[in-house]
């Protein structure tokens, strides 16, 4: 039975049924046949941290195999030789993903391109020259790219960001550091976000420019892999530009106007993860309900027990509060709406729901939640992060705040 009033689009609806079948035919077989390497630490990461180059080609077979069956690309803009679908097909198709493959089968992540590390709308003013020679392998998926934002003096507030673009003859060298860059470990390029027009800067009213680079260009160098929660690697990275050479036709964009594709980029990131969030938690729930189901104490199932099942309830009303939500804030985006205080909104309580149903999962299946092979706690470092990630909830709710000052009240 239906919980959604909202009828999806046949496009869409079908979609969604064919990704399912491809994580069925093509990213559960590959977790089956390289299970030891895929969920041992200790065979995954690299000295340095960095997943092994068995694991990222892992991941390129899937992008391969996903962009030849049409799914990859799909919400790449036309312009770009994508699907165009837009922000409710990407919300819709991400819920799915990360629904059926919760954690454990992690390989998911790369059937759809995600906003940062494949073609998307970020990419849109890419030179004609850089169309075809970066942007092609990428819509193939034998190529993947990284978002270079974040700065170590530039989190929340990335208007602060100190990485210089100097110019030199015809092109320009760049000078700085990136921080906290997803994908960056293996990536082959990485668009990166550097102050052009100090002045417009300073006064923020531009002065930040856009611009493809090679992770194999002379200068670049991937300093350290961040490793988080104790884990032996990392997918993220701090990165160097010591006098990285850039062409004219690596520029993303106009010069001195790259900003509001920065700006962009997160908001894309904002729909990702509640989409992600969404499905991560019911998903959990999921499995907290069959738990809760057959196992047994003191002479009666623990789904007996208000204890256990009014927590589960709690999850999935708010899981259900947000699922509307990020149906709705998609729909608005495709209509052209700015939608700021909605997707603030919907980010804020779908990261921190998602969170909590992980959380109660992991309380109901007592010790058990507790270990590797149910991939709980892996949801829960994942949905952890991303209360952080791409605006914290303190920032967003005070971009809410301001908003409903400003006479925007309509709820």
């Amino acid at each position: 039975m239906a919980a959604i009033a909202f009828e999806l689009p046949e496009e869409i609806a079908a979609v969604r049924e064919g990704i399912a079948a491809f994580i069925r035919a093509e990213v559960a077989p590959r977790h089956e046949k390289n299970h030891a390497l895929l969920t041992d630490p200790h065979r995954l990461y690299a000295r340095d941290g960095r997943y092994v180059p068995e694991a990222v080609a892992l991941m390129r077979e899937v992008r391969m195999a996903s962009a030849s069956a049409g799914y990859y690309t799909m919400c790449t803009p036309t312009a770009l030789g994508g699907g165009g679908l837009g922000l409710l097909a990407y919300f819709v198709a991400w819920e799915q993903i990360y629904r059926q493959c919760g954690m454990q089968h992690w390989l998911g992540a790369h059937v759809l391109s995600h906003w940062a590390f494949g073609p998307s709308v970020v990419l849109r003013e890419v030179t004609p020259q850089a169309r075809e020679t970066i942007l092609a392998d990428m819509m193939a998926g034998r190529t993947s790219m990284c978002f270079g934002l974040s700065e170590p003096g530039a989190g929340s507030d990335a208007a602060m960001i100190r990485t210089r673009a100097v110019p030199d003859g015809n092109g320009w060298r760049l000078h700085g550091r990136k921080i906290w860059t997803t994908n960056s470990p293996q990536a082959d390029w990485v668009i990166v976000f550097a102050v052009t027009d100090p002045e417009r800067a300073r006064s923020k009213t531009g002065g930040i420019s856009a611009f493809l680079v090679s992770t194999r260009a002379e200068g670049f160098r991937l300093e350290s892999v961040i490793r988080m929660f104790g884990h032996a690697g990392g997918n993220e990275g701090e990165l160097v530009f010591d006098g990285v050479r850039v062409e004219p036709d690596q520029l993303v964009g106009q010069l001195h106007e790259g900003f509001r594709i920065g700006l962009l980029g997160v908001s894309l990131g904002r729909v990702y993860n509640t989409a992600r969030a969404v499905g991560l938690g019911r998903w959990a729930l999921q499995k907290a309900l069959d738990y809760a189901a057959q196992r047994e104490a003191f002479g009666h199932r623990i789904a007996d027990y208000q204890g256990v099942t009014f927590p589960l309830a709690e999850s999935a009303m708010e899981l259900h509060a947000s699922h509307l939500m990020g149906l709705n804030v998609a729909q608005l985006l495709d209509r052209g709406e700015r939608a700021i205080k909605e997707l603030s909104m919907t980010k804020t309580y779908a990261v921190e729901v998602g969170l909590r149903a992980v959380d109660r999962a992991m309380q109901t299946h007592g010790a058990m939640g507790l270990t590797n092979e149910m991939h709980l706690t892996h949801a829960w470092h994942d949905l952890r992060a991303v209360n952080i990630a791409d605006g914290t909830n303190e920032i967003l709710r005070r971009t809410i705040a301001q908003r409903l000052l400003a006479g925007d009240v309509e709820l």
